[in-house]
């Protein structure tokens, strides 16, 4: 783009009519302004952080030529002026500016105060009640969103040169309120833990333009708290001291003593916790003892969860005595009449593990009957009138759990009733009242979560893991179940391995166990296991979309939004996820006239979109909402500014237009999002420009994923490598050192 060099900046002043594209992340964006004198609209390009359709501006700037696009005016800065007629402030006060105002209460209030509407709210906003069916309730309201929106931007105002997004500053107005500039001016790295989405990279950029030097101890003990916080979005509940100390370096670009020293220092403030582990597998000799590094909560629930099993493994008490002397021939051969089916060998062995160990684990891959196995625990557990608790880590799950007993499941977090900032109502001191948890899709389970379950299983009572450990691990920090499966970990479990002939006839099961042994599918002459091959990662996902849109419903029926899921291996990339459902949207979910919708930056929100969420968020729902958690946009509210999402355990849940970042869209969701999750059908697009991430339990989990029909998008050499490729290796724990050694 060519602009006017050497002049003096030209103003422009008119309506925002439209946002055309706004990058949340540096507030750059492309908007359509209405100059008033009856012409056409003018692009405006540039950052126009917080400014909102509807809203006049004063904008400063010059203007340009783009060869594509034509005459646009270029930004540098700008400020907002209130509307000066009654048309305008009829249109900014409709804008859903603020909240509590739509188009229809705006036309009421401008008819009743004419040009004085806004001078009213701002000066005297008690008389908002003398405008007809605008009760003191309302009015209130909209005082205080008024004041708020002001506030919030006199934030933006400050954060618009550091590249501070809209819903950020919105984040850092309701954490902080009025001494919002003072903490950002003043103790910046308090953002990366304390606002959700503000990690130590954005309160970095602000530290460096509120002139923090680079040196600066508080800026690398913050660095060194984020190395370890993105080691845990790794999996990861610690690092190596070495490891840690250079990953620190590489980020902060300052001198390894500095951040020896500082790592001391954090140390000895308790703000990180560094403990000698035996030497692990990660090691060169797997002998010498590594110092491992911890943030504080992950190292005290290792620790806790290591002994919580060891203590319900050791416990003299039993709720469940009746089967410590049972007559198993009796009790089988009663189950085989009450069911109508034999157990096999393994789950015979299951079964009486189950009911008579505390602790215990069954495992094994699709078809090998873990789900008649579990149901023939709670027939024999019931019989015995033992109090069952079923549970699993998503909705989706804790349904088929519910489905398959035909006793109620719940997800673990709604178990446990969580409250505002993750605390659980049960735990050691208030126990959940139950004879028998059975925790399914265990898989899933990660270190913080599984420490607030086992807290809360009562003395004497039983707990059995289910889940297949060749799947990925948990998308948190840890791998509890395979770390209770370790060689000598005092806890007994049962693997089933036997395919049961009618799962044998299903080429989602017999793909599913040559992938695991490191087979490649088979895609000839499937019914339920399709390939369309494409080696190009652009028709890869053109491809995709017409498979998901097109063909599955033409072919079986099923519905395309509610029976089908795209998993991919990454987020990025023609072929990933967030591309994906950009597409898929536009095929699924289009535009429809008259239906309200939300623009974010580049994506919209509309009604019948499927969506996740991406941060646990103990503020919503009855017992909050979770990172994985599935659902429906139900309803978006203009005037309240609000979006609801119908989640997958059936609850309505409200998203301010503030708080839109934490759910994103899921036409397309990564494999590992999708745990603990089934499907109607799956659509697998796998490309060789996910070459580094083409793993054999990541091929694995997404074809587990599907109860009918998986059909594989794209390249066979990428699902070649796959298959080859075993796994990344193990994460940095120490909980199955604990659970083998403690006493």
């Amino acid at each position: 783009m060519t602009t006017d060099r050497g002049f003096r900046p030209a103003v422009l002043e008119g309506v925002l009519e439209r946002v055309t594209y706004a990058n949340e992340d540096n507030g750059y964006t492309v908007a359509r302004i209405d100059p008033g004198h009856g012409g056409e609209l003018v692009t405006v390009v540039g950052s126009l952080l917080g400014a909102q359709p509807g809203e006049s501006l004063r904008l400063e700037g010059r203007w340009g030529s783009h060869p594509q696009y034509g005459r646009q005016f270029q930004v540098e800065n700008y400020t907002t002026m209130l509307p000066a007629t009654v048309q305008g402030i009829r249109r900014y006060l409709g804008s859903g500016l603020i909240k509590g105002i739509g188009p229809r209460l705006a036309e009421r209030i401008v008819d009743y105060f004419g040009v004085e509407a806004l001078d009213v709210i701002e000066e005297t906003p008690q008389r908002l009640i003398e405008v007809p069916k605008l009760g003191p309730k309302r009015s209130d309201l909209i005082a205080r969103a008024w004041e708020e929106q002001k506030a919030i931007k006199e934030v933006m105002v400050f954060l618009q040169g550091i590249g501070v997004s809209t819903s950020l500053a919105v984040r850092i107005y309701k954490k902080y309120g009025d001494a919002s500039i003072s903490i950002v001016r003043n103790e910046p790295y308090r953002l990366a833990t304390d606002v959700w989405g503000i990690g130590f990279k954005t309160a970095d950029t602000i530290a460096r333009a509120v002139g923090i030097p680079s040196d600066s101890p508080e800026r690398v003990k913050a660095g060194i708290q984020f190395t370890l916080s993105e080691s845990t979005s790794d999996g990861h509940c610690y690092l190596p001291r070495e490891r840690l100390i250079s990953a620190a370096v590489k980020i902060l670009q300052v001198d390894p003593g500095l951040v020896i020293d500082c790592l001391a220092e954090l140390v000895a403030e308790e703000g990180v916790v560094a403990e000698e582990l035996p030497g692990s597998e990660h090691d060169d000799d797997g002998e010498h003892a590594v110092t491992g590094v911890y943030l504080v909560p992950f190292h005290r629930a290792e620790i806790s969860l290591a002994n919580q099993v060891r203590t319900l493994l050791n416990c003299p008490e039993d709720r469940m005595p009746a089967f410590a002397d049972v007559d198993w021939s009796v009790a089988l051969e009663w189950l085989r009449e009450r069911t109508g089916a034999e157990l096999a060998s393994e789950q015979e062995q299951a079964v009486k593990l189950a009911l008579t160990s505390k602790v215990a684990v069954l495992t094994g891959g699709p078809g090998c009957g873990k789900s008649f196995t579990v149901s023939s625990v709670i027939t024999l557990a019931a019989a015995k009138r033992a109090k069952i608790v079923l549970a699993a880590p998503t909705g989706r799950a804790a349904k088929r759990l519910t489905e398959l007993t035909g006793h109620p499941a719940s997800t673990v977090h709604r178990l446990l009733e969580l409250k505002p900032g993750g605390d659980a109502s049960y735990d050691k001191d208030r126990p959940l009242d139950c004879d028998l948890l059975v925790v399914d899709e265990a898989s899933m389970l990660d270190l913080l979560l599984a420490n607030k379950l086992v807290k809360a299983v009562p003395a004497g009572a039983h707990l059995l893991f289910v889940g297949d450990v060749d799947q990925l691990p948990s998308v948190g920090a840890g791998q509890v179940l395979r770390d209770l499966l370790v060689p000598g970990s005092p806890v007994p479990n049962v693997r089933l391995t036997h395919v049961f002939r009618q799962a044998q006839q299903s080429g989602v099961v017999t793909n599913a166990h040559r992938v695991n042994s490191g087979k490649p599918p088979l895609v000839q002459d499937m019914s339920d296991f399709f390939l369309f091959s494409s080696d190009d990662t652009e028709a890869t996902a053109e491809l995709t979309v017409d498979v998901v849109a097109r063909r599955i419903p033409r072919k079986f029926g099923l519905d395309p939004r509610r029976d089908v899921q795209v998993l991919t291996p990454m987020h990025r990339g023609p072929a990933g996820a967030g591309n994906l459902n950009t597409l898929l949207q536009a095929a699924l979910t289009p535009p429809r006239e008259g239906l309200p919708e939300r623009r974010l930056g580049g994506r919209v929100l509309r009604v019948g979109d499927k969506v996740t969420q991406i941060r646990n968020n103990y503020e919503k729902g009855a017992n909050g909402v979770f990172n994985g958690t599935m659902g429906v946009v139900s309803g978006v509210d203009v005037e309240e500014q609000e979006v609801t999402v119908r989640t997958d355990e059936d609850e309505d849940v409200s998203y301010d237009f503030a708080e839109l970042d934490e759910i994103v869209h899921a036409y397309a969701v990564t494999v590992h999002r999708s745990q603990g999750s089934e499907y109607p059908a799956v659509v697998i697009p796998v490309t060789t420009s996910a070459w580094m991430m083409l793993q054999r339990n990541l091929l694995y989990t997404a074809i587990t994923r599907a109860k009918r029909l998986v059909v594989l998008v794209g390249a066979r050499r990428a699902i070649a490598q796959a298959v080859r490729n075993a796994g990344a290796g193990r994460r940095y724990t120490a909980l199955d050192n604990r659970i083998t050694t403690a006493v």
